[in-house]
């Protein structure tokens, strides 16, 4: 038996990175998988294809209201509900604040944060209904301590960070439940047009001295998705191999 078996998840942002080794992890502990793209079409019928059952692709803008209005009615009405939902979808626009314009600000924050109020609002009626659910929004270390360079993305993962903290104390009587997951710096095709000096500088400041890898923190989400984590709500889990102490 799986850990997530007969769970309904949906994974915004999950044909590439991290979200693709979340939906591999909760396929192989047994959930029924619905993971949402942008653009990546082809990474996206190639796992799939990989995977084969329970595991749908649906192509979704999550910034949008509407748009993730209508993937929460189009999962439920093919599944009956949703038992867990991963606000994963998020893109980096990096520069200095005095070059930075105003549109590589509002993509950031659209993309990163706005995408998690959308799906969260749309889906609190039918866990409302149901008094259950498992809320799992990802943030950032960035979130945590901030980074040159990336004040957009950083507002945004500390945004998600607030936002989750109050979501818990709103839902929280009614038996649903919403955490917050801040990798640090996890090996994936972002990290991979890295040098290797820029690599080596950033695994001297983490205390494991490695970057991590996308299933540690898929590991993570099928914790707080799983009814082991049945009374934590509320709560930030810095998976980042010690950086944020």
């Amino acid at each position: 038996m799986g850990l997530l078996d007969n769970k309904i998840c949906l994974i915004t942002g999950g044909s590439r990175g991290i979200g693709e080794a979340i939906v591999r992890k909760f396929h192989q502990e047994g959930a029924e998988i619905v993971f949402t793209y942008r653009s990546s079409s082809e990474k996206a019928d190639a796992l799939v294809a990989d995977l084969g059952s329970r595991v749908t692709a649906m192509q979704s803008d999550a910034s949008n209201f509407e748009a993730a209005g209508k993937l929460i009615s189009d999962v439920i009405e093919k599944h009956e509900r949703i038992d867990i939902l991963i606000n994963n979808a998020g893109i980096t626009d990096d520069t200095l604040m005095l070059r930075m314009s105003e549109e590589q600000w509002d993509r950031v924050i659209d993309i990163n944060l706005k995408s998690v109020f959308n799906l969260t609002k749309q889906i609190l009626r039918p866990m409302l209904r149901a008094r259950s659910g498992s809320i799992i929004n990802m943030s950032s270390v960035v979130g945590v301590f901030g980074n040159a360079g990336q004040a957009n993305y950083a507002a945004s993962k500390a945004g998600i960070i607030g936002f989750t903290k109050s979501i818990a104390k709103e839902i929280g009587s009614r038996g649903i439940r919403c955490n917050a997951i801040a990798p640090g710096f996890i090996a994936t095709d972002m990290t991979d047009e890295l040098d290797e000096k820029t690599k080596k500088a950033y695994e001297d400041n983490i205390p494991l001295k490695r970057l991590g890898e996308a299933t540690d923190v898929a590991e993570g989400c099928v914790f707080l998705g799983s009814d082991m984590s049945k009374y934590i709500t509320g709560q930030v889990i810095s998976i980042c191999g010690g950086l944020n102490t």
